[in-house]
């Protein structure tokens, strides 16, 4: 067959976790007929033969979905397309369906002009360099050619049924839910009413220009109409999702809200109830409370780099049965697939909690600390790397008991840590700072401040 010729997708839209751009700019039909041409020529390189493929609710949604499912067919790969679903119900799609490949077309959390590709082939989630090579192959026409088929399913039924069999909750409860008018709320609704929860439902409607709220819970400002809720209803409890449904938010009766790393603490009492002695795993921006916590439950705690992708690859090759993220993404393998879900998640924290008369009491006994949200450095491609080295390399960090570089520099204190990494998605230095008190506080950002100042001077420091 004569070799296709592609005009290479710019090369800023690969990035380390997923493709990202946006759309009818940097992400363009062709961008991604051409990416799924590249794919489905890896797909054949490993011997698989068909993709799933489903997408967000974003309005860019079915034009690139339908140019990626072309790309992948003309490298000889059929394509079963799952239609307008949550990421995790992608993921699922690929066991459920035995393709073990999959494509979810998403901007996750990023404006309404954005899209993107996550991508999984043979179960594994392509990250960094498998990434890049995808333009390599485009650049250099190094590309399989065929017809492969195309064909419809619906595994929404079977998603749920999966998680209604596992999942049981003790008493019915009344919940709030935010699905920030992401593809969430395509599934979110059905499945927790399912499980025997009222709802108190905001967003559910998916709109891929998102009119009320970002939806990212991960961002105090978008969980403001769920503790509104709360406040005014007599909801117990309020679970927030972001654009693409893997991640998940908690917030408390009277408006706390429960960030991921004390999330995790709750998820691994309950797994290391079943599986004594199990490995968890999160990432470095996680609370230093997380690790002792762990072994204190007989558990092996194992700090990991940032990156849904990276965590994936770590939870397969220790076969841990539980990791999280920071960002709210939770991945269950005791129970599931190992795949980060945050409908799932939340339905295992509702499992958890319905066992209590107060949840909130529950949840806000865990243990806690002074803390910043994420700080952004704002930096030139590159930079931020650069800044990092120097950090690792040149900075002292007098007092410190430990200074961990698995990603990034995170700086252990007695009664505290900072961390400064670069971020792998856009140019900014991420910072986080956590202590016992604020004094403590205060000192190991001002150490930070001092550090900082001292690799790179005149550094806009956001603290």
């Amino acid at each position: 067959m004569t070799a296709t010729a592609y005009t290479v997708p710019a090369q800023e839209i690969f990035k380390a976790y997923d493709i990202r751009g946006i759309v009818d700019k940097t992400l363009t039909a062709d961008a991604v007929r051409a990416i799924g041409h590249a794919l489905g020529s890896e797909a054949v390189a490993r011997g698989q033969k068909a993709i799933a493929v489903g997408r967000d609710g974003r309005l860019s949604g079915p034009e690139l979905a339908g140019a990626l499912a072309d790309g992948i067919r003309a490298a000889g790969v059929d394509v079963v397309d799952i239609g307008c679903v949550p990421t995790p119900l992608t993921y699922f799609a690929a066991y459920e369906l035995g393709t073990h490949s999959c494509v979810s077309v998403t901007g996750s959390h990023n404006p309404p002009d954005y899209n993107g590709l996550k991508m999984v082939l043979g179960g594994q989630t392509l990250y960094g360099p498998q990434i890049l090579d995808l333009r390599r192959r485009i650049a250099e026409g190094d590309l399989a050619h065929g017809a492969g088929t195309l064909r419809q399913a619906q595994v929404v039924d079977a998603y749920l049924e999966r998680i209604l069999g596992d999942v049981k909750l003790a008493r019915p409860m009344k919940v709030v839910i935010d699905c920030g008018n992401g593809v969430a709320g395509a599934v979110a609704p059905t499945l927790f009413k399912r499980l025997g929860c009222e709802l108190v439902e905001l967003f559910c409607e998916v709109d891929g220009k998102f009119p009320n709220h970002h939806p990212d819970p991960s961002k105090p400002e978008n969980l403001q109409d769920v503790i509104r809720a709360l406040k005014e209803t007599d909801a117990e409890i309020g679970l927030a999702f972001d654009g693409d449904g893997d991640r998940l938010g908690v917030v408390t009766k009277d408006g706390e809200i429960i960030y991921p790393d004390r999330q995790l603490m709750l998820f691994a009492e309950d797994v290391l109830s079943r599986v004594p002695g199990g490995e968890i795993i999160y990432d470095v921006k996680c609370t230093r409370n997380l690790a002792g916590w762990i072994k204190q439950r007989g558990g092996k705690a194992t700090m990991w780099n940032t990156g849904h992708a990276l965590v994936k690859a770590k939870l397969k090759e220790t076969g841990a049965p539980l990791a999280g993220e920071m960002s709210g993404h939770v991945f269950f393998k005791e129970r599931w697939y190992g795949f980060d879900d945050g409908l799932y998640a939340g339905a295992r924290l509702l499992e958890i909690l319905s066992r209590a008369a107060d949840p909130s009491a529950v949840l806000k006994a865990l243990p806690d600390a002074v803390s910043t949200p994420e700080l952004n450095i704002k930096m030139n491609e590159g930079e931020p790397f650069e800044l990092v080295k120097r950090l690792r390399e040149q900075a002292g960090f007098e007092g410190a008991t430990e200074v961990v570089t698995l990603d990034g520099v995170r700086v252990e204190y007695a009664d505290g840590f900072g961390l400064a990494r670069p971020s792998n998605t856009t140019p900014v230095v991420v910072l986080r700072f956590e202590a016992d008190d604020a004094a403590a506080l205060a000192r190991i950002q001002g150490a930070f401040r001092k550090a900082l100042e001292g690799v790179w001077p005149g550094v806009a420091l956001p603290f």
